[in-house]
């Protein structure tokens, strides 16, 4: 099965970063990546897939307009069983406690270890806990 790899930060470099980490999976057709700038391009991008397709959510919690937590919120109410993972520079317990709070399936710290990444998505991917 092909998982949908949304990844939502509002760093241009962050694409280019995740093509050159990933590009043996989305070779092999584990992930297929898909890339929104901000909260509501992601909310736009998710309407019309969600419900469809296996689809896993990475969002940043720090960015401009609709931050990563506020994003988490909205999903949790349009599509409660999304898993959402999501990716903070700042590493504080604050931060990791508010969004697991918010329903999020696991927090991770910039910069981002890819092969953990992939550890995580995986389990995440197949329902258990990271």
């Amino acid at each position: 099965m092909t998982y949908r790899l949304l990844v939502v930060d509002d760093e241009p470099d962050v694409i280019e970063l995740f093509r050159q980490s990933f590009r043996r999976e989305i070779r092999s057709g584990v992930y297929d990546l898909r890339f929104a700038a901000s909260g509501a391009d992601a909310l736009r991008l998710l309407s019309h897939c969600a419900g469809t397709e296996s689809i896993l959510l990475l969002c940043d919690i720090n960015m401009p307009g609709m931050s990563g937590l506020e994003l988490l919120s909205d999903v949790r109410g349009r599509w409660p069983e999304l898993p959402v993972i999501m990716i903070t520079a700042y590493g504080d317990p604050a931060n990791r406690t508010r969004a697991l709070a918010k329903g999020a399936a696991d927090v991770m710290t910039k910069p981002i270890d890819f092969a953990e990444l992939k550890r995580r998505l995986a389990h995440v991917a197949a329902g258990d806990a990271p």
